[in-house]
């Protein structure tokens, strides 16, 4: 059982990791001079020296030579790599020309999206309140889709692509910063030949762009890792609940920035759809906190059960009675 004081560090490193995550559109904002393609590719490339620095002050290489021995796990972070490389390029194209809100209702329903994902996929079955959060979900989307007359196509690539890498991640069953270490090996060579080819062609923001926007190009393998670090840290303090409520903070962060700052439009029926999203989420975090109550209430009962049974088997058995230990009784 984790005492006070590490829970209370297991949230203030949850909250620094989600309030990191929720922020980051201020930063790939900074670099708006850059293609989304070329942050991207600097995010890949200046990742890499993080994580081995990471592992370095660890010490954690013994995972790295089994790995390679195994081509099928190999193969699916290699798919890990090449689908989180598709969120990261359409977040940072999202928030760079104008769709920070509807990056934020991506992340919205990413949970909703995953739930359907054990269903399809996993053969999960859900609860009732489960299957009632799917469907106002669903019908959020139907309604952003009516109003708008189109697909709110940026949240839900940036829902599914999301889900699709927490789901392939299950099958690779290696710890954070030993995953983000392998995928990000396999996104910084094909990044820095992208990066080549800018600067031999002349359109490297990271050459032309002067020192300030180098700086900030080769801080985003800081911005990728430190939120990663500190929600391992999190995820190692607090239980799966708790974890799960923290992961709306960084869409909403993101969307009170689209708001703020970013000053996007934000007419009736995007009101009507994001408060449908809500409504969902909150059916499906308090259908998660019910059940986790009352399966807490269900071990707690199951263990007094068993300490009363074991209590009595003990007070019956001969070896344990009295004259087991104080020899026979003696009789009137």
């Amino acid at each position: 059982m984790q005492s006070q004081s590490d829970q209370r560090a297991g949230v203030a490193f949850g909250l620094a990791a989600y309030g990191m995550w929720g922020l980051l559109p201020l930063y790939w904002h900074l670099l708006g001079a850059a293609s989304a393609s070329e942050i991207m590719a600097h995010r890949m490339v200046w990742s890499l020296p993080v994580a081995v620095t990471i592992l370095a002050v660890l010490r954690r290489w013994a995972w790295i030579r089994p790995l390679l021995r195994q081509p099928k796990r190999l193969g699916l972070i290699l798919v890990c790599a090449v689908v989180i490389s598709v969120n990261w390029f359409l977040y940072i194209w999202a928030v760079n020309a104008g769709h920070v809100l509807e990056a934020s209702l991506g992340y919205f329903i990413n949970p909703l999206v995953s739930i359907a994902f054990g269903v399809l996929v996993l053969r999960e079955r859900l609860r009732p309140l489960q299957w009632t959060a799917v469907g106002v979900g669903t019908l959020a989307v139907v309604v952003m889709t009516v109003a708008y007359g189109k697909v709110p196509w940026i949240a839900l690539a940036l829902a599914f692509s999301f889900a699709t890498y927490g789901l392939v991640k299950k099958g690779v069953k290696l710890d954070g910063i030993e995953g983000f270490s392998a995928e990000t090996a396999m996104q910084a060579l094909p990044a820095l030949g992208f990066l080549i080819f800018l600067g031999v062609h002349g359109e490297s923001s990271f050459i032309t762009g002067g020192v300030g926007q180098a700086l900030l190009l080769a801080g985003c393998g800081i911005a990728t890792a430190v939120p990663l670090i500190c929600f391992g840290v999190a995820a190692m303090r607090l239980p799966l609940s708790t974890i799960g409520m923290m992961q709306y903070l960084a869409p909403t962060f993101q969307f009170v920035l689209g708001l703020t700052v970013f000053h996007e439009e934000m007419p009736p029926e995007r009101w009507a759809g994001f408060a449908l999203v809500w409504l969902a989420l909150t059916v499906l975090t308090w259908d998660a906190l019910r059940t986790g109550r009352q399966g807490r209430a269900a071990l707690a009962d199951a263990g007094a059960r068993v300490g009363e049974a074991a209590v009595t088997a003990l007070s019956e058995s001969p070896e344990t009675g009295p004259e087991a230990t104080h020899g026979p009784v003696a009789k009137p």
